[in-house]
């Protein structure tokens, strides 16, 4: 048996039941083999896989808090610090009823990759709680957050792991966050990235995963002969990325013409209206219907359904495995040409296969979605220095790094007879900074 096959089979055996777990770690070592292969006797003698797909630490924790009506309620959090080679953990706290470890686990894995890729000195980590947000009130979120922060705050530091933002965990939640870690430890530092802007947050931070994701896709596409202009596009979610993908497609000619949420979804053949879609999500927090409501030529939908609409470019900007084996049939028969991950793993192994075997051009989320993170970063620097940069150094510094990750990834696919296939190049691309960090600090 190969060596990648063996550490798959072990990280089966030692983690059960955690399904997204498996299929990140298959994912990414099944595109390493060409790389692995070539050095399996060395990677072999230093355990470089095993080092790799076991977390340095993790930590899993109750976190107690009162609602309302004076009801103590107690839910669970999680932060797994997964590799730290080339700088400090660097990964966001999601705030969802579906966390749970191996969730927490697989996004963390996926982080190192898409932090190596960014060029930048940040190691790999996530954490979070199956806490829902949804539904509360300010002062019930803040309860939760502070009790959150209590325990975690042990763990992180500036120079140690620096949480940001991520699926429940916006400006509000980071805020709350970010005071009770400054009551507890007496210290002001950049422990939190994605803060508000009067206590040492990054402009373009808001607006960086989006903004990102289009910035690698217009590359991608354009050095495959094609334009991002004039193109129709559709988009999954209706969160922060998704709100912001859709806005800057339509500032580089595109039309964007679906978005969703939990519970359905949006057609809007006139294109996106994002003025709207932002007081619908951002302002109001309320369902896509209301959307629909307001905006006549919108077509409102329950369920699922957005990847059945005729486009050119797909970006799927939801949540993990969104996008089946039946949408990926669904979009190539209706002619897409591109698809660039918004999400974490929104689409499956078996969909990213059909559309890459169907010519469509893939960019993975650890590539295509790490504006956020690299944003993150510029964040902690400014914060470092004690500066605040314009929103157009900000943009021109994430423009850069995307486009550079894209080079860096069409290059490693090319270097190992993969040309095109850019989740084996990111792959490639992330996995050779980080390893050559951990082979030269030797075993630990």
């Amino acid at each position: 048996m190969s060596y990648v096959d063996e550490v798959i089979e072990l990280v089966v055996k030692q983690n059960p039941a955690e399904p997204e777990f498996h299929q990140a770690v298959k994912e990414v070592l099944e595109s390493l083999r060409a790389v692995v292969d070539a050095n399996e006797e060395q990677f072999r003698k230093e355990a470089v896989l095993e080092r790799l797909v076991n977390p340095e630490r993790q930590f899993k924790f109750r976190v107690p808090w009162v609602d309302d009506k004076g009801n103590v309620q107690v839910n669970t959090g999680y932060r797994v610090q997964f590799n730290s080679a080339i700088g400090p953990y660097k990964g966001g706290l999601r705030l969802h009823p579906s966390v749970n470890l191996g969730i927490i686990k697989f996004l963390g894995f996926e982080q190192i990759f898409k932090n190596s890729l960014t060029g930048l000195p940040i190691g790999g980590g996530k954490g979070g709680s199956d806490f829902d947000p949804k539904g509360k009130s300010d002062r019930e979120i803040m309860a939760f957050c502070q009790s959150f922060m209590t325990e975690l705050c042990k763990y992180i530091g500036a120079d140690t792991d620096v949480p940001a933002g991520d699926i429940g965990t916006g400006a509000r939640e980071i805020g709350y966050m970010f005071g009770q870690y400054k009551r507890i430890r007496g210290v002001y530092e950049g422990v939190l990235t994605g803060k508000g802007l009067s206590y040492g947050g990054s402009l373009a931070r808001t607006e960086a995963t989006g903004y990102g994701l289009l910035y690698l896709t217009e590359e991608m596409l354009k050095c495959n002969g094609k334009d991002i202009n004039g193109a129709t596009v559709c988009v999954s979610g209706s969160g922060n990325v998704a709100i912001y993908a859709t806005q800057k497609a339509q500032q580089l000619g595109a039309k964007v013409v679906t978005v969703s949420d939990s519970t359905g979804w949006i057609y809007d053949p006139e294109g996106i209206d994002v003025a709207l879609l932002k007081e619908v999500k951002e302002v109001k927090r309320a369902r896509l219907t209301e959307y629909a409501a307001a905006r006549p030529s919108a077509q409102y939908h329950e369920g699922r359904g957005v990847w059945s609409i005729k486009c050119d470019v797909a970006l799927p900007c939801a949540t993990q495995n969104e996008l089946s084996l039946d949408d990926a049939k669904a979009l190539v028969a209706n002619g897409c040409i591109a698809v660039a991950e918004g999400a974490n793993m929104p689409t499956t192994l078996d969909a990213t296969e059909y559309l890459q075997k169907n010519g469509v051009l893939f960019a993975p989320g650890k590539a295509a979605n790490a504006g956020g993170v690299a944003t993150s970063a510029l964040e902690m620097s400014q914060n470092s220095e004690r500066l605040s940069w314009t929103f157009e150094e900000v943009d021109s510094k994430l423009k850069n790094i995307m486009v550079n990750i894209f080079h860096n990834l069409d290059d490693a696919a090319k270097r190992y007879n993969s040309e095109g296939n850019y989740v084996v190049g990111a792959n490639i691309a992330g996995f050779e900074k980080v390893v050559d960090a951990m082979l030269a600090q030797g075993v630990c």
